[in-house]
């Protein structure tokens, strides 16, 4: 977001309602500009460029819903909201209805208003910056916290550094690793994406790396692998954290060496790629554990960039639910243009322990059972409560998993580490190595008489 103050120009054709409103605003830190009429409002919007547009209903001449067709043709995305008497609600619910932002009933409530204004704002301003730079146009920011992360990525980007992205699951990522592609000189090459938590470990090295035909059984043709399928460009390499060990090792040999070796070739094939990693794991911890190589880390950690959750930056929840709401009306064909005022509210509260992500399936839920072109508080809260946001983490999971395992076997050892390790297909030091993750002392598990 820039700088410069957001903009708002109020409409109404009571002078005293008009300077009523402009104080408020520019009280409230606002830039404004008044026009008594929606007339005089339509010649000042093209010079004047508002973030937002506050416009009663009923006027002399063209009325409030006029201005807010004209706006459409002319500024389509620029935010409208209504001032209504108490008698002109239903009025109000069909302007909300047809795309307009929010209504206030008047005489208005200051505060009320002001929230609107500051939402209405916020999704301008991510709107504004997703169509002005191309770079960045699959993220929809408004927050503080995002804007400093996309000042760096845009930094970073002039350069092939290594990047690594931290952050919990489903709060963008990838779009943010995009982004850096899209800003750097290997924009017009492949952006290569590979999970590397969601290939089986026996076919890593051959997805990364290619391989040769005949080299393994079922190698019926020769593979290139994703490393040479993002030549000249960018492989972004999501959940690196879970990458095998022996995977890290030849990883980090094609980053020193900038070449791959497939599997089953004599001789290394050279390779031009930036390397763009990302994870949701502490890899400080799992660098302690002996479980991710410090040499690799080191050499993907050059730029470290960490996405905070969307309940650390609850500015982007609506920029980012109107802008869901579009894209999946428009995919499903469906005329839903608004969320009523109460269901924004409860987005804004809501924990959204799936971040982005999460919020993105309460939206397309929500868009599916619409009967109405405004999304209504119910079909928010029942997509809410639909979101399976009870379950263990997969990696907590697994921990708690690993530990169980590892007490059962102690106890039918009786402690004996030897014995252990080789039911559990570990050598000595590696098992030593999870006991001592998990807390867990052998000796508590040794029967009194062998003590």
């Amino acid at each position: 977001m820039s700088n410069a103050k957001p903009t708002v120009l109020v409409v109404d054709d009571d002078p005293g309602i008009l300077r009523l409103l402009a104080m408020r605003l520019e009280a409230a830190g606002y830039g404004v500009h008044a026009a008594e009429s929606a007339e005089r409002a339509l010649a000042l919007v093209s010079a004047v460029r508002p973030d937002v547009v506050v416009t009663d209903l009923k006027m002399g001449g063209m009325d409030g819903m006029g201005l807010f067709d004209a706006l459409q043709k002319s500024m389509p995305g620029l935010p409208v909201i209504v001032l209504t008497a108490h008698g002109t609600i239903p009025d109000a619910v069909s302007a909300t209805q047809r795309g307009v932002f929010g209504f206030v009933p008047k005489p208005f409530d200051a505060k009320a208003l002001l929230d609107l204004v500051g939402q209405a704002c916020r999704v301008s301003a991510a709107s504004g910056a997703a169509a002005g730079e191309g770079w960045r146009r699959q993220l929809v920011v408004a927050s503080a916290e995002m804007e400093e992360i996309l000042r760096r990525a845009k930094l970073v980007a002039q350069s092939d550094a290594a990047v690594l992205i931290r952050g919990p699951s489903g709060a963008g990522k990838e779009l943010v690793a995009r982004a850096i592609h899209d800003a750097s000189r290997r924009a017009a090459a492949p952006f290569v994406a590979v999970n590397c938590a969601a290939i089986p470990e026996p076919l890593l090295e051959s997805e990364l790396f290619g391989h040769r035909k005949g080299a393994f059984t079922g190698a019926a043709y020769e593979h290139d692998g994703l490393f040479k399928a993002a030549e000249g460009g960018t492989l972004f390499l999501d959940e690196i954290g879970d990458m095998p060990l022996v995977l890290q090792a030849k990883l980090l040999r094609v980053l020193q060496e900038g070449a791959v070796r497939p599997v089953g070739a004599t001789r290394p094939v050279p390779v031009d790629v930036r390397i763009i990693s990302a994870t949701h794991h502490r890899l400080e911890e799992r660098v302690s554990a002996g479980e991710f190589r410090e040499d690799l880390y080191y050499r993907l950690n050059v730029v470290s960039l960490t996405i905070p959750s969307l309940a650390e930056r609850r500015d982007d929840i609506i920029p980012l639910a109107s802008f869901f709401l579009r894209q999946t009306a428009a995919r499903y064909g469906k005329d839903c243009r608004a969320f009523a005022p109460d269901a924004l509210e409860l987005l804004l509260a809501a924990p959204w322990p799936g971040n982005v992500r999460q919020l993105q399936n309460v939206v397309e839920q929500a868009v599916a059972l619409a009967t109405a072109p405004v999304i209504p508080i119910t079909l928010v809260r029942d997509a809410l409560a639909a979101e399976p946001a009870g379950l263990t983490p997969l990696d907590e999971a697994k921990r708690a998993f690993e530990r169980d395992y590892l007490v059962r076997l102690l106890k039918i050892t009786r402690g004996r580490v030897t014995h252990a390790a080789r039911l559990a297909h570990r050598n000595r030091t590696e098992f030593y190595k999870l006991l001592e993750r998990h807390g867990l002392e052998p000796a508590m598990f040794k029967v009194a008489d062998e003590v």
